[in-house]
């Protein structure tokens, strides 16, 4: 079902497509959005969430789950397995991967050591700033603020504003 050199499903799964991506009332999914989304997880997008242009969504290693209300800003990249809750504004530019290639045997190629992964969530009400990266295995807290162009490798606590490489809380909200 995944072509083997271009990590993508093959073209004919696209005709199947309406089968295994939920998306709930109102929500839009824009044309110009790589759908690298296959049946092997599950791809649920909430009632009135938006995946805007240009981004790149791909649940082949992990489950994709976006709340209601939910916007996912141009030129995104999500790769699973990642949990978004309600009311998430992603800005433009934002990576969120689960994904990690595994590199510690030195006798072969990392290409050849395969993957793994790691659960990111996101809780409600978040707002996410441009060009953030998100590394697995990081949760976020509920009503938080993640500074524009900051990487999160560890945990954001509910109601934290955090920015920097590597983010650090620098205020919480009262």
């Amino acid at each position: 079902m995944m072509h083997p050199v271009k990590c993508r499903p093959r073209g004919w799964m696209m005709l199947f497509r309406f089968l295994y991506i939920k998306k709930g009332k109102g929500s839009v999914i824009y044309r110009s959005v790589r759908k690298d989304i296959t049946p092997f997880h599950p791809f649920i997008l909430g009632n009135y969430s938006v995946i805007e242009d240009y981004c790149c969504v791909n649940n082949a290693v992990g489950e994709i789950r976006i709340g209601n209300h939910t916007r996912i800003g141009l030129h995104s990249t999500l790769i699973g397995p990642i949990s978004i809750g309600n009311d998430v504004n992603l800005a433009q530019g934002v990576v969120v991967s689960g994904l990690n290639h595994n590199y510690k045997d030195k006798t072969h190629n990392i290409n050849q050591q395969g993957v793994n992964t790691s659960l990111i969530t996101i809780g409600d009400d978040v707002w996410i700033g441009a060009n953030v990266v998100i590394t697995a295995g990081t949760t976020i807290g509920k009503h938080c603020v993640i500074g524009a162009g900051s990487i999160v490798t560890k945990d954001v606590p509910d109601y934290s504003v955090a920015i920097g490489n590597p983010a650090r809380i620098v205020k919480t909200i009262q």
